[in-house]
């Protein structure tokens, strides 16, 4: 595959940012690669295109199927396994965003709701800063969770309607709180 100095230059930005989510430089750029090709393409090429050894393509690739951002594709006339990555930037968010709670945010929850139970009353000042955190890190997934459920097209829509509004009103909302849940509970009946 002949890559043009546009799509090298997203290649080369897109590995660097891949540190940033836990992902490695290499893989990142595999992404980057699959996401501008137009059809899907062989471990090979995509060893040949990036300069990276075929071990490395080989397990960034499996690794990049765990987390379900690629995907093998059979091509017709070909034995060989061809890759593909997600082609909507809100699907990528998403599993990104899903893949690093699972591995960053679930542990650390986990281990400060032990952290609280373990300080007990020994360490009071411990423990509130820990409850402090892992509170402020619930209120944070349970948001999550909740737009796990909804559509990536609907919450796209709800996010752009969101970047819109006032900031006074949107402050106004926020100070409903718990009004506003049963608000919008009488509204939706």
């Amino acid at each position: 595959m002949e890559l043009t100095p546009v799509m090298e230059k997203f290649i080369v930005r897109w590995g660097e940012m891949g540190g940033t989510w836990g992902i490695n430089r290499a893989s990142a750029q595999i992404v980057a690669l699959l996401y501008l090709s137009e059809k899907p393409i062989t471990a090979e090429e995509i060893s040949e295109t990036l300069s990276i050894a075929r071990s490395t393509v080989s397990t960034d690739l499996r690794e990049l199927q765990n987390w379900g951002v690629v995907k093998v594709v059979h091509v017709l006339g070909d034995r060989r396994d061809h890759f593909e990555t997600l082609v909507d930037p809100a699907e990528f968010f998403r599993v990104i965003v899903r893949e690093r709670k699972r591995r960053e945010i679930d542990p650390l929850v986990q281990a400060l709701r032990e952290g609280v139970v373990e300080a007990g009353g020994r360490e009071a000042f411990v423990r509130d800063r820990m409850r402090d955190m892992l509170e402020f890190f619930e209120i944070l997934t349970g948001v999550y969770d909740r737009t796990e459920d909804i559509p990536t097209s609907l919450l796209l829509k709800m996010a752009k309607q969101m970047g819109q509004l006032p900031l006074k009103t949107a402050l106004k909302i926020a100070q409903l709180g718990d009004g506003l849940g049963e608000s919008l509970k009488r509204l939706v009946k």
